[in-house]
């Protein structure tokens, strides 16, 4: 299911403050992913901190603040291709973003952001039953702060 991720062993997340930012632009895929993942941080014992923003564009200044708050922010949103140019400004610029607030706090910052050319590409990653982004997204947060926990920020 997922690529390198062990999805029979949960990691242990006890302690753990995970920021999700969600857009709530192109809702009909942002929420199965959401859900997913607060469902998975939950399993794994870490408090997920939520903050609701209007669409992937903002998720890099919400991200940022709850920087100072967390152990790590998983950032989530749907950029679906469509006849202008609008697609690349905005999966460029949310990328770019969530990017400068990883590398400016060293906190860990997953990029839950879809990028796909159809509704239909973004629906499937976003199924729970079949690709569960927001699953992925919520073990890739844990295991990067256990990762990085015997290395503190400088």
């Amino acid at each position: 299911m997922g690529h390198g991720i062990d999805y029979a062993t949960l990691p242990k997340g006890q302690g753990l403050r995970i920021g999700v930012v969600a857009a709530r632009w192109n809702g009909f895929v942002v929420e199965p992913m959401f859900e997913q993942a607060l469902v998975t941080l939950q399993q794994c014992g870490a408090t997920p901190v939520v903050v609701r923003v209007p669409g992937a564009f903002e998720l890099p200044v919400a991200a940022k603040r709850l920087a100072h708050a967390v152990d790590a922010v998983i950032a989530m949103g749907a950029v679906i291709r469509g006849d202008t140019p609008h697609f690349d400004f905005v999966a460029g610029e949310a990328a770019r973003g969530l990017q400068e607030v990883a590398v400016a706090t060293g906190l860990p910052v997953i990029f839950g952001v879809l990028t796909t050319n159809t509704q239909e590409q973004a629906e499937e990653r976003a199924d729970p039953l079949r690709a569960n982004k927001g699953r992925e997204f919520a073990l890739s947060a844990i295991e990067t702060v256990l990762a990085l926990q015997d290395h503190p920020r400088t």
